[in-house]
């Protein structure tokens, strides 16, 4: 009989069984473990040399999740996001310091036995046997590599690391015989360059190179002997010896590896005790990862990126697909931002309003003809930090997208929509109305695409200041924004046709929301996004062509392979001519209309204002013929609250408009994205007026402020913003049906 040893009664090879974690066959076991590949492994989950064999024996190794790095236009680093940082490096890209250094430490007989260290075993197990317990174990650098995949392949996803991780027999021994396979298929340095990609070494870094620059700031490749000594003791502990957190216990731990190293003839003696004597010399880079650090405030845009990646189906049929292309990394996009165009809508948005202040600012680019998304800027920092007034709610886009549920009611910025929906049905710019400031129209005179009629109620339409009166041809209409006139407009030129050109041109309202066919979306009652109106306004530049918005331009895979991206798709929205006339009529918006505020001088450029009713939303959206910005303005947390008398920027505002605040933002973020020396101009047309308009002076609302003047109630009640004054008004836009929250739009 056997001799009992101090492992709790068991014999050695007992003990060697229960060290590798498995049942005992036979009395052969160390045996058969020294003669795996002849199948005479002694060993088995299941209790049987069969179980053992019906182990599959195909490792499938997952692609090594990296950090994805995100860059602008031009090739300049806007971010870099990851689940795991790691950056996958060939074997002669890390110092030979740090292969000799992790070899030494960890598996010091790697090159010298198979899957399997059967010396080491036995060294464990009479370890193991004088301590009473388990002292050392004896998992070979393979079968670590091994335990690694497991863990790499389970994700984030808690369950499946725990599996990958548990103590038991299954799991040990598909292990071991997944070290086989692995040393059979893939030979020493393979494995070794695997191991140290895949490696844990703490502090957010995983693999050496990102190891490398998160302590030392510095290639794998350039190593020093001491630094790879640091590094190899890390992978035993990451936590226990992380440098930064305990750099006593971090010295000790390279101490001890530069011994071994030395113990195994890999330095002299001479070099270890030299080593140990010179400090630690960190270089800490701090971790970056996600939108919150992207460069030039392009953190929103960022954002949208990565939303379309998770959103798109050419990135994957399924979310789940998507999920898995995006957690996996290793991507390089290259997106359409333009550093010139981000620069200057950044500066925009605060310029005029400050981050803390109780409204907030959306800047917004498209290039016309490409649909390329240039910038996205806003007034309130992208971050997480609410007391320093920071968000990550994308003012620009909807809710899918990372921003609002819907958008914004956009007021008269939509009026050239159904300007273009006339001009298409053949109406003549010289159309004219006389109009009085206040109108009533049955809402059956307008019908459906079905055919139906809008409604059965009387629609009563306004202008906010009753000298708005008189005769006003398409041209005078869009410059002073009269509503009264563009209800009679959208009642010859159709309803359906009006919401066709809307849906034409980009307009759009966010999860799938249809567009309601009613009379109020002429003045804008229906809500759509900035990053809509800018695409909107970039079909009249490009003369008619509507393109759908992209944010990347490349994506190229970890393996150098080229993704497919989404597109953009062009569409004609409206003929030239129809674009031309919208083109030549809104310019007068900017010379000499509510938008004067926003005209720039030295080059072609066109714009319309919209104000909602009661000020909730203010706009300004304009363009040049090789750029389309939108600019929104209004609250953004909370109720939606009208903008009278507000301090903001630093100014005080009596009433908020969308020429005297978006005007001028626009106006700066036009001004610093244009290249001076690029100014093409719209296409010459002539444009038909009426022979004698009629319209009056007004004191427009788009006019300039005045400070320090309180807002005056307009029937003399307080707070009563009703522009007419013993006149109910249906809920919505002044004197029209309402939509969903019952604001609506004039200017």
């Amino acid at each position: 009989m056997a001799k009992k040893r101090s492992g709790g009664g068991l014999t050695g090879t007992q003990q060697a069984a229960k060290f590798l974690g498995v049942s005992v066959l036979s009395g052969a076991v160390l045996a058969g473990i020294a003669l795996p590949a002849a199948g005479a492994l002694g060993l088995a989950a299941k209790g049987t040399v069969e179980g053992f064999d019906e182990i599959p024996s195909n490792l499938k190794t997952p692609p090594l999740s990296q950090r994805t790095t995100i860059l602008d236009s031009e090739g300049g680093l806007l971010a870099t996001v990851y689940s795991r940082d790691r950056k996958v490096v060939p074997l002669d890209k890390i110092s030979p310091y740090m292969q000799k250094a992790i070899v030494a430490i960890e598996d010091g007989r790697f090159y010298e036995h198979g899957a399997i260290d059967l010396k080491g075993v036995l060294r464990a197990i009479n370890r193991n046997a004088q301590s009473g317990g388990v002292a050392q174990g004896a998992s070979t650098l393979t079968q670590q590599y091994v335990k690694n995949v497991f863990v790499e392949e389970a994700g984030d996803d808690p369950e499946k690391v725990a599996q990958a991780t548990q103590q038991t027999i299954g799991r040990k021994v598909r292990e071991l015989k997944f070290a086989i396979q692995v040393e059979e298929e893939l030979g020493k340095k393979k494995i070794l360059e695997n191991y140290l990609n895949i490696t844990f070494f703490g502090q957010q870094a995983y693999g050496i190179e990102a190891a490398s620059q998160r302590y030392f700031s510095k290639r794998a490749a350039d190593l020093t002997l001491g630094e790879a000594a640091m590094m190899a003791g890390l992978v035993q502990s990451p936590s226990r010896y992380d440098p930064i957190n305990d750099i006593q216990e971090a010295t000790k731990r390279r101490n001890v590896v530069l011994q071994r190293m030395a113990d195994v003839k890999d330095i002299s003696q001479a070099e270890a005790d030299k080593a140990k004597e010179s400090p630690l010399k960190l270089k800490v880079k701090s971790p970056k990862n996600g939108c919150i650090t992207a460069v030039d405030g392009a953190g929103f845009f960022c954002d949208y990126v990565r939303k379309t990646i998770l959103t798109d189906p050419v990135f994957g049929k399924t979310a789940e697909e998507r999920q898995k292309l995006w957690n996996l990394g290793g991507l390089t996009v290259k997106t359409t931002l333009d550093p010139r165009a981000q620069a200057a809508a950044n500066e925009a948005a605060v310029a005029k309003i400050y981050k803390n202040d109780p409204v907030a600012a959306s800047v917004v680019q498209v290039q016309p003809g490409s649909g390329k998304i240039l910038s996205m800027g806003q007034s309130r920092p992208y971050g997480l930090d609410q007391k320093q007034n920071q968000t990550t709610l994308n003012l620009a886009v909807g809710s899918k997208m990372g921003g609002t549920t819907y958008g914004f009611q956009v007021g008269s910025t939509f009026k050239p929509i159904t300007a273009a929906a006339a001009l298409e049905k053949g109406l003549s710019p010289a159309q004219s109305f006389d109009t009085p400031w206040k109108i009533n129209i049955p809402e059956q005179d307008y019908t459906r695409c079905d055919g139906k009629p809008a409604g059965y109620a009387n629609w009563e339409i306004g202008n906010e200041l009753k000298s708005e009166e008189g005769s006003f041809d398409m041209t005078s209409a869009l410059g002073k924004s009269i509503n009264t006139y563009f209800a009679k407009l959208e009642q010859m030129a159709g309803l359906c046709e009006t919401i066709t050109m809307a849906k034409n041109v980009g307009y759009e309202r966010e999860l799938g929301k249809k567009v309601k066919e009613l009379p109020s979306i002429t003045l804008g009652a229906q809500e759509s996004t900035p990053l809509d109106m800018a695409t909107v306004y970039a079909t009249f530049a490009n003369r008619g062509m509507y393109c759908t918005p992209v944010a990347i331009e490349s994506v190229k895979a970890a393996n150098g392979d080229k993704l497919n991206v989404p597109q953009t798709k062009c569409s004609r929205a409206m003929s030239e001519r129809t674009a031309d006339t919208i083109n030549q009529m809104l310019k007068g918006v900017v010379e000499d209309g509510t938008g004067t505020k926003a005209g720039l001088s030295d080059r072609d450029n066109a714009g319309k204002t919209g104000t909602t009713n009661d000020r909730k939303d203010a706009w300004f959206v304009g363009y040049t013929p090789n750029l389309s910005t939108a600019v929104w303005v209004g609250d953004d947390v909370g109720e939606k609250k009208s903008m009278y008398d507000l301090n903001i920027g630093g100014e005080y505002y009596d009433k908020v408009c969308g020429g005297c605040l978006p005007g001028p933002i626009w106006k700066i973020a036009m001004t610093g994205a244009l290249n001076a020396s690029e100014t093409p101009g719209f296409a010459p047309i002539s444009v038909p007026r009426a022979e004698k308009p009629k319209d009056k002076e007004k004191e427009g609302d788009e006019g300039p402020n005045k400070p320090n003047k309180p807002r005056k109630p307009r029937d003399g009640k307080p707070g009563d913003t009703n522009p007419f004054p013993g006149i109910t008004l249906p809920p919505g836009v002044i004197g029209g049906p309402g939509d969903d929250n019952g604001r609506g739009g004039n200017r």
